[in-house]
């Protein structure tokens, strides 16, 4: 009599496990488009990887407003530089070899780097960021404060991005790329070093050396009102100056 029930317990349980399977299977060709879970998981990821993620972009509008204030400035000149940049840092961080960032990273990004290259050593482990590729660069913001004008730039971004120690693979993913966006901020302020080998310091403002007239066009060479020279005064560089991950706070 105990076989009995036995052998009933163990047929209701496999009809009830063969029940599951097969709604497991159907939900799953429903949601993932295969009856088969670990491939449709596997689809998923790979969609993932190969998406580039949307950015931000402004440049339409915000470019115009920055002509109108530079009107020598030309953006795919700065789009190019703000990528070779970006690509370069993080190269710089994978070789741990400053030496690799790009001749036209500021001084600013430089110790960034420094910076993250100092602490991956101290924790013991090296950042990858293998195969880098830049899908889009756009304009998201420009704004002018304290004296400055800033433009933010994001950029969808991938790569194969994982963690070794001792050359050993301890997180990431070799296997997938990584889709990731990156701000940047171009910053336009005054060339200290110019500023002082001039004699002029570093209190000059936009302002017309002159007759002391605000200048509205922060690209002007000449004062609107009076008709001044101003350049060798207002000796302004553009720089970019900072980037991080959007998503992640990795950088």
């Amino acid at each position: 009599m105990g076989l009995v029930i036995a052998v009933v317990i163990l047929a209701v349980l496999t009809a009830a496990g063969v029940t599951v399977y097969i709604k497991v299977r159907r939900l799953s060709e429903r949601l993932l488009g295969t009856p088969d879970v670990t491939e449709g998981i596997n689809r998923i990821r790979e969609n993932v990887s190969t998406t580039p993620k949307s950015v931000s972009g402004m440049t339409r509008l915000m470019e115009p407003q920055i002509k109108r204030d530079f009107p020598e400035f030309v953006w795919e000149q700065f789009k190019r530089m703000s990528e070779r940049v970006l690509v370069s840092a993080l190269c710089a961080i994978t070789t741990e070899d400053i030496y690799k960032l790009d001749r036209e990273a500021s001084d600013e990004v430089r110790q960034q780097v420094l910076v993250r290259i100092d602490s991956n050593e101290a924790a013991g482990f090296t950042e990858h960021f293998d195969e880098i590729r830049v899908h889009q660069t756009e304009i998201s913001n420009y704004v002018k404060r304290d004296g400055r004008c800033v433009i933010s730039i994001q950029s969808a971004v991938e790569y194969f991005y994982y963690k070794t120690a001792s050359g050993k693979l301890i997180s990431g993913d070799k296997e997938y790329k990584k889709q990731t966006r990156y701000n940047m901020e171009l910053v336009y302020i005054q060339d200290i070093d110019m500023l002082d080998n001039a004699g002029i310091g570093s209190a000059v403002g936009t302002t017309c050396p002159n007759c002391g007239a605000p200048v509205k066009n922060l690209g002007a060479k000449k004062c609107e009102y009076c008709g001044s020279y101003i350049e060798p005064v207002n000796i302004k560089v553009w720089k970019l100056q900072s980037f991080h991950e959007v998503d992640y706070n990795h950088i």
